[in-house]
């Protein structure tokens, strides 16, 4: 798996190049330090994942996810950042980056990396937990409205909070193959295009 670290920090970037080169299925193929070399080294490499941080000089990370999806719809950006801000989460959801998570958690990025590489959506902890904020400044959601079932309100729910298909099903009582076609249903439903805009669906319109 390829990887490319974009972070204004150069000791934090080295760190994480460290702890990602430890593990024998990771290879850091391209480090930069703000969101132009972000876009420039994305285009050179096309690599498996991109972790980036959100606030660098010159152009930010969520400017250069912008730019980048734009060109790559299906490019797998992990943000890394100090700042768990509710608009930075949302506004990084809306882009379509595949995953947040906070620096601190230094044991959950390798697994993120891998999480986002086989095409799950990731949110660290710290994330999670400001869902119950964004529900309270959302109105109440009409489920009615979308011809959504009490299942598939319950799947979309864990989607939206970076659940994989099995585990989906584990939590559910289903099988996986029942759980894919849950999900193409409801994108289908909801005229979505993959399990981040179901994400981004989830945490804007549902919290």
């Amino acid at each position: 798996m390829r990887v490319i670290i974009v972070d204004d920090d150069q000791i934090v970037a080295m760190s994480l190049k460290t702890i990602l080169e430890a593990d024998s299925e990771i290879e850091v193929c391209g480090c930069g330090n703000d969101g132009e070399d972000a876009v420039s080294l994305y285009k050179e490499i096309i690599p498996d994942v991109l972790l980036m941080d959100i606030q660098m000089k010159k152009m930010s990370g969520l400017d250069a996810a912008k730019e980048i999806i734009s060109e790559y719809p299906d490019a797998r950006i992990l943000l890394l950042t100090t700042f768990s801000d509710d608009e930075y989460i949302v506004n990084a959801l809306e882009i379509g980056v595949k995953g947040y998570i906070l620096k601190q958690d230094f044991d959950g990025i390798v697994p993120a990396i891998k999480a986002v590489y086989r095409g799950q959506s990731v949110f660290g902890g710290e994330i999670v937990s400001k869902i119950p904020v964004l529900k309270q400044s959302k109105s109440e959601f009409d489920a009615a409205s979308y011809d959504l079932c009490e299942k598939e309100l319950d799947i979309i729910a864990q989607v939206g909070l970076g659940k994989s298909n099995k585990e989906i099903a584990d939590s559910l009582f289903l099988s996986e193959g029942t759980v894919r076609n849950y999900i193409s249903v409801i994108l289908e439903k909801l005229s979505l295009r993959d399990r981040t805009q179901l994400a981004v669906f989830y945490l804007t319109k549902m919290c």
